[in-house]
């Protein structure tokens, strides 16, 4: 007769973070590659120097078009099956952008971009998957844990554009390759988690509110729109950095580093955010978030050394972190938990469908609105003043609204 012995509390969890912090680390590092040379790349492919992002904008298409596919994967098959198909979405991306940089091909490279969307999709239920089989106490630290990952592909992908953007005759080629290598080698990565497919919900389980009583919920209103305008902005100006940093006469291994430096200060702030938000509450943070974002407006607009840049794109980076991770809290704690599927699906068709439309207005404010890159640059600061305007007006009138049931003179 065998016996078998448990697993230690959270044993298993740990091992699924494990994995997850690796492949946010080796697989993630693919998107502040893409994210630095992407508009880059399209500057250089476009007919039209207004569309020189397009291609970062297909990339969060992709995305949002696939979300609720990788979704219901995941739902059907289990997480394993989810990664694996963001793997492969990416490592299609790769080779097609690669193609249409070797044909010197737009639609080609906007193909390309789409399909590593997928990817972008899929990572983005790492944290996630991470608290999937964790404790309610390690529940935070797993997903902490699996954020930190996102601090080592900061600063694995910028370094990885340096080596490879121009190491073959077709510029950035050899970045397309190695996004390739990342994908086919990360994903082997996923062999090795496990995680168990979630329940079948019953016949008689609660439904919840329609999606239309859900987006008249004031505290759910009000996180979305603070939500799709901390992503909006951060998309907006991080789309546009390269560009700009290039185009004032600075190196694309300049323009790598800057990125590098916003997507840090995207991460770092994770790991003390949710202790602000409860100390001093999600409003105060979700406001401070705002200020921030438009402190890197203002940054930007002081002039184009490159320091401004970097200046301005690390508060773009502490600004998100706590304007979207606010609104995210919000949003968690407005709706019921057997409403979740239904409301984060909503949240993110709304969220990503703005940081699309920004992407793509990224790159003609920046090409088309001016005679020069400095012209350009300050335009996407402009352009951030009435969207910070909705969210902190939106934000306001969620405090100063009375709380139902309180007595109104």
């Amino acid at each position: 007769m065998t016996a078998t012995t448990p697993l230690p509390d959270n044993a298993k969890a740990r091992r699924n973070v494990i994995v997850l912090v690796m492949a946010q680390a080796i697989l993630g590092s693919q998107m502040p590659m893409i994210f630095t040379i992407g508009g880059l790349a399209g500057q250089s492919l476009a007919s039209n120097p207004c569309l020189a992002t397009l291609p970062i904008t297909m990339i969060v298409l992709g995305s949002m078009m696939t979300a609720t596919p990788i979704s219901w994967l995941m739902q059907r098959f289990g997480r394993r099956a989810g990664f694996f198909a963001g793997a492969i979405g990416g490592a299609l991306g790769g080779t097609i952008g690669a193609y249409g940089l070797y044909l010197a091909s737009f639609p080609v490279f906007l193909l390309g971009s789409l399909c590593t969307g997928v990817y972008m999709s899929a990572q983005g239920f790492y944290r996630f998957a991470a608290a999937d089989t964790a404790s309610d106490a390690y529940r935070p630290k797993a997903i902490s844990y699996v954020m930190a990952g996102g601090l080592v592909s900061a600063i694995i992908g910028p370094q990885l554009v340096k080596v490879t953007s121009d190491a073959m005759v077709v510029p950035f080629l050899g970045t397309y390759l190695a996004v390739i290598a990342l994908n086919l080698g990360g994903s082997l990565l996923f062999v090795l988690i496990d995680i168990p497919r979630p329940p079948v919900p019953a016949a008689d389980a609660p439904r919840g509110r329609t999606r239309l009583e859900l987006l008249t919920t004031p505290r759910i209103a009000v996180a979305i729109i603070c939500a799709m305008v901390s992503y909006a902005l951060m998309n907006l100006m991080m789309t546009s950095a390269p560009l700009a940093v290039v185009g004032c006469g600075f190196t694309k291994s300049a323009a790598a580093d800057v990125v590098s430096s916003h997507v840090l200060a995207m991460f770092v702030p994770s790991f003390f955010t949710g202790h602000l938000i409860a100390r001093f509450g999600v409003e105060k943070v979700m406001a401070t978030g705002l200020l921030i974002l438009a402190a890197a407006g203002a940054v930007a607009l002081q002039g184009v050394d490159l320091m401004n840049f970097f200046g301005a794109m690390v508060l773009l980076g502490l600004g998100w972190n706590f304007g979207f991770i606010g609104a995210t809290t919000m949003l968690a704690s407005a709706h019921a938990p057997h409403e979740r599927g239904r409301m984060q699906g909503l949240n993110d068709l709304i969220v990503f469908g703005g940081v699309t439309a920004a992407s793509l207005a990224s790159g003609g404010l920046m090409n088309c609105s001016g005679g020069s890159p400095v012209q350009g640059w300050a335009a996407v600061s402009i352009a951030m003043i009435p969207f910070l305007a909705l969210a902190g007006g939106a934000l306001i009138w969620l405090v100063l609204r009375p709380e139902p049931g309180r007595a109104t003179s």
